[in-house]
């Protein structure tokens, strides 16, 4: 029996648009209500789509928050998630690892967010789906977590999230550096990173899959944003579609 999950990542939730307040009459609100109707969008999709799970490979949060209200409006829309039957699996990257209320917030039930201090492997045994992460517990990480990664779990479909700029992506910081045939060693079928803006396939043997961010953060981050909705078969991806 298929599955179907979806890969999404760099949500920077309530993050405004940089440099917009300079600007007198700038609709500084809008723009920061557009990341909330992204993850919105995200969810409805989700829920449309009936995935098994979604991923979220870091930078779900946008560095420190104004108040709680980021925190809760991400567990609210985690809830329909969660009622819909759809498990969430996160990282933290490093703009999440920079916010010291995010430690504190409940996640509900239906959410798992990877450790920080090892990498983790999460079995979903009704689905055949092994999952590998591991989160940023600091704001820079320059270590290459990957190469801490276990090796894949037999006769399952196996997954790894990872926030990465891998040998290096313009325009963002250096961290988790690996390379692509680094992953590929791993033996893995699936490879959601984060961390890049832009949207990336950078390999599809095995798949090595930069979503790209939700919403754009500056006036140069132009076009077309989503995630990645990925069907699949036993223990192979067939394919991967941008959303």
């Amino acid at each position: 029996m298929g599955l179907k999950f979806m890969h999404a990542a760099d949500i920077h939730l309530d993050s405004p648009l940089l440099n917009l307040e300079r600007y007198a009459g700038a609709p500084v609100e809008e723009a920061r209500a557009a990341t909330r109707q992204a993850l919105q969008n995200l969810v409805d999709l989700a829920r449309e789509e009936a995935v098994d799970f979604l991923l979220i490979a870091g930078d779900l949060y946008d560095s420190d928050w104004r108040d709680y209200n980021t925190g809760l409006f991400f567990v609210s829309r985690m809830a329909e998630l969660r009622e819909a039957g759809i498990r969430v699996y996160v990282i933290s990257g490093n703009h999440d690892a920079a916010s010291r209320i995010t430690r504190s917030l409940r996640l509900p039930e239906n959410v798992t967010m990877f450790s920080h201090k090892k990498p983790q492997t999460v079995i979903l045994e009704d689905l055949g789906v092994a999952l590998h992460g591991q989160s940023y517990g600091t704001a820079a990480v320059t270590d290459d977590l990957a190469a801490r990664y276990p090796g894949r779990v037999d006769g399952m479909l196996n997954i790894a999230l990872l926030h990465t700029a891998l040998t290096g992506r313009e325009g963002h910081e250096p961290y988790a550096p690996c390379s692509p045939q680094e992953l590929a060693a791993k033996d893995y079928d699936y490879w959601a990173l984060g961390h890049v803006h832009g949207a990336e396939v950078v390999s599809e043997d095995p798949w090595i899959v930069f979503p790209g961010n939700t919403q754009g953060r500056h006036a140069r981050e132009m076009g077309a944003k989503g995630c990645m909705l990925v069907w699949a078969e036993e223990d192979r991806v067939i394919a991967v579609e941008p959303r």
